[in-house]
């Protein structure tokens, strides 16, 4: 399994958002610039962030983006899922009448433990324990 280069891209721009001061705003060309995202990219990005409540915007010259809530309050599960969707190892994880095996499937239990694992994992960690 691997995240995209979107979801990857929106935590970088988060990030970016965790380290200012004081919940301050970034332009997006700033965001992009400075950590490598395709200016259109980011674009599309910053409203999907914006509809799950990650991060706001404000127009004109003192515009920009800005996280809408404390980093603490943020997680790493939150801006994947946000770009992603919910994280899914498998399709029989979610529904085991996806395999053809159903109850007597030998992995279905370890997906199902892997998944659980990786989502607690992103789940525990917040922007602001990322920010140094």
């Amino acid at each position: 399994m691997q995240i995209t280069r979107q979801a990857d891209y929106a935590v970088r721009a988060v990030l970016h958002l965790a380290e200012i001061k004081n919940g301050g705003r970034a332009p997006t060309s700033k965001i992009a610039a400075e950590q490598h995202i395709p200016p259109s990219f980011l674009a599309k990005i910053v409203s999907q962030l914006s509809v799950a409540g990650v991060v706001q915007t404000s127009r004109g010259a003192r515009g920009g983006v800005s996280l809408a809530r404390d980093p603490s309050e943020i997680t790493l599960l939150e801006v994947v899922e946000a770009i992603d969707g919910p994280i899914q190892l498998n399709e029989c994880v979610n529904d085991p009448k996806a395999c053809p095996f159903g109850a007597h499937c030998k992995v279905h239990d370890i997906w199902c433990k892997a998944q659980a694992d990786l989502v607690n994992k992103l789940k525990g960690v917040n922007f602001a324990s990322l920010v140094i």
